[in-house]
């Protein structure tokens, strides 16, 4: 796959998008052309929230702001798989910036790739905006004022489901965790919560990304007698360990399981069987509203008949907001264009309560959900249950002082 083309009929998009603004008003020269770049997991363990998905829910973006706030701009998507590792995603960033001349990176999902390319663009410049990675460093320790991070993070996770897990009693956690700056990150917010709350962490192990056989880990954390067992892993690995669980009988009886990122696609992968009963916390489902479920229709006439996950919902508004502040501005100039970001409200499909924080974090609305029985469930992808909001205010972590943005 070349990053000048979007999957099969990539050019097409381009085309279309092109024929678009020309009914009307006169398309911009080559150097005023605004680049987009799609950088995600395209067929790894984080493909199905992010991914080919993210692709459409970029295309959607580009579609609905040409018919309004972009109309007359010509705009252009690239796509790349960065293959969940760091150096193969920065390079890429680096390329595209340098040579391509990209003025928006999006998704990024995976944490290290995402510390990676913010690294990148605090020191060349460009836009970033995170709704794959989890990683709360993006918006403190390596906080930077061109990089946003718009959907979810470990913190608003914790601040879900291990709070309400341990409010109910279950007090003792133990972790299983995936091995890098992702699972870290979660499984300290997690920890944290609970022991606020005056729960304990009994312990931990870690496992590798993308392990296929999780039985040992998994065993492990079950023989430590923890009320509760904390998945802090996300995509394939959580579905892998919730259905190994499932079978070895681990977190029953008197253990629970929590997944802590779990996102409606990996709900759908396991079935409801498997994932009944999970409590977690989602920035978006389909069917919470009108606006979403209209949304949601159209993504999955171009999706294969998937429903969107809160990542592909962050591609869409983030990169909708980009370009909204990209036409008013008429630049691409990170720093006018970050400032006006900043500045107009976030309106869309699919956040509610949204603005933007010094320190680069998108604060909205969560969402604290339950998987329904197979029982419950009336209709394809009628999966979950809400069982409370949690305020924008209070679903993201406060501003830390290791961010100069925020000081």
């Amino acid at each position: 796959m070349t990053t000048r083309k979007l999957l099969a009929g990539g050019s097409a998009v381009i085309f279309s998008l092109m024929a678009l603004a020309a009914a009307g008003h006169a398309l911009a020269q080559d150097s005023d052309v605004y680049k987009v770049g799609i950088l995600t997991d395209m067929s790894g363990p984080y493909s199905a929230m992010g991914g080919p998905g993210s692709v459409v829910a970029a295309k959607m973006a580009i579609e609905d702001c040409m018919k309004a706030e972009c109309k007359g701009m010509k705009i252009e998507l690239l796509t790349a798989d960065h293959q969940n590792k760091a150096d193969i995603g920065a390079s890429k960033a680096r390329e595209w910036i340098d040579r391509d001349k990209v003025d928006a990176i999006a998704d990024l999902t995976n944490s290290s790739v995402a510390l990676a390319v913010q690294r990148l663009i605090r020191d060349k410049g460009g836009i970033a905006m995170y709704s794959g990675p989890a990683t709360t460093v993006l918006t403190n320790a390596e906080c930077a004022p061109n990089g946003f991070h718009w959907m979810f993070d470990t913190y608003s996770q914790a601040a879900g489901a291990a709070a309400a897990l341990t409010k109910m009693g279950q007090k003792s956690w133990y972790f299983v965790t995936v091995d890098y700056a992702f699972g870290q990150s979660l499984e300290k917010d997690a920890g944290d919560v609970v022991k606020s709350l005056g729960g304990t962490v009994v312990g931990s192990i870690r496992h590798p990304l993308n392990a296929s056989d999780l039985s040992s880990f998994l065993l492990q954390a079950q023989s430590s007698k923890a009320q509760v067992i904390g998945l802090a892993n996300g995509g394939q690995d959580t579905v892998n360990a919730i259905k190994q669980a499932r079978s070895f009988g681990v977190g029953t009886k008197n253990q629970r399981l929590a997944a802590l990122l779990v996102f409606l696609s990996d709900v759908h992968a396991l079935g409801l069987n498997d994932a009944q009963g999970l409590i977690y916390t989602d920035g978006f489902y389909w069917d919470f509203d009108n606006d979403t479920r209209a949304f949601s229709k159209r993504f999955e006439a171009l999706d294969k008949g998937n429903k969107p996950t809160m990542v592909h919902a962050g591609v869409y508004s983030s990169v909708y907001h980009y370009l909204k502040a990209a036409a008013a501005t008429k630049s691409h100039d990170w720093k006018v264009v970050t400032q006006k970001m900043r500045e107009i409200p976030i309106h869309d499909a699919v956040m509610r309560n949204a603005s933007i924080r010094p320190d680069g974090r998108v604060i909205h609305d969560m969402y604290l959900y339950q998987v329904k029985t197979p029982a419950e469930s009336k209709a394809p992808w009628d999966y979950l249950k809400l069982l409370s909001t949690i305020p924008a205010q209070q679903a993201f972590k406060p501003m830390d002082a290791s961010c100069s943005l925020a000081k």
